[in-house]
């Protein structure tokens, strides 16, 4: 049966760890659907990852209803949730509600994900859950707001532990499905997965999270740089560079096709 929403919170209170994932095209989310992938998170590190911008915030929601679409014509069973881009969501609940809108409608994803639990977003996110469109939340480290926090641990300090905690709450209380936890200690997210009833997605918050994710391009070993959270179970990029050399090897000495 295809993973819903309500199946992700059952697991937390069952104690099953759920495992998500990032994608950008059909081939690499029929990969995810195959292998068990739980959730499969149509992310705007595709903007990094597939694209090759510096920074998240390029992306438009124009690029992220495309490339939803090709993921969501890979998935059976998994729950596809797609990021809502820098700029789409934070002016106002109707900007929100109308990006989220079109890509639960065009490209057929079944739940959104935004970043910050701030009051303003914490009421976008009880507003839009009230339209009947179920939201993932995000806080701790958010790539949205590079250039205020940068890349560095969020929550270090006791007062912006407490308030990651409390936008946690706030997320949870306006009817988000799960939070993603980004780049926090670990401390801090195992104390919000005890406080909040709904699952929470470690992304370098340690163990003690509900689930875990990670982008499928730092899993696999397709980007240049690893994040340090982010370990490669493989080397692709190092047997695509050799398969392509040998190709072009055997093509300038002619002994290809």
């Amino acid at each position: 049966m295809p993973v819903t929403t309500q199946q992700l919170i059952r697991w937390k209170q069952e104690g099953r760890a759920i495992v998500a994932l990032t994608a950008w095209d059909w081939a690499i989310a029929q990969i995810l659907d195959e292998a068990g992938i739980d959730v499969v998170l149509v992310g705007d590190s595709m903007a990094m990852v597939a694209l090759g911008h510096a920074t998240t915030l390029p992306l438009t929601l124009e690029e992220v209803i495309h490339h939803a679409s090709a993921v969501r014509r890979g998935v059976k069973q998994a729950l596809v949730v797609a990021d809502l881009p820098f700029l789409t969501y934070q002016e106002s609940t109707a900007q929100a509600m109308r990006s989220a809108g079109r890509l639960l409608k065009e490209a057929g994803v079944q739940a959104v994900k935004l970043e910050g639990g701030y009051p303003a977003i914490a009421q976008t996110v009880a507003n839009l859950v009230l339209a009947g469109i179920p939201v993932m939340g995000h806080v701790g480290l958010t790539p949205q707001s590079v250039h205020r926090l940068g890349y560095r641990q969020q929550g270090k300090t006791s007062e912006d532990a407490d308030r990651i905690l409390h936008e946690a709450i706030a997320l949870a209380e306006a009817g988000a499905f799960a939070i993603v936890l980004e780049h926090i200690p670990a401390d801090l997210a195992a104390k919000i997965t005890e406080k909040i009833p709904i699952p929470t997605i470690g992304i370098g918050a340690g163990s003690h999270c509900d689930g875990q994710v990670l982008v499928t391009a730092d899993l696999l070993g397709l980007s240049p740089k690893q994040p340090p959270f982010a370990p490669a179970y493989a080397d692709l990029r190092g047997i695509a560079t050799q398969a392509v050399q040998s190709f072009a090897n055997d093509v300038r000495k002619r002994e290809f096709p």
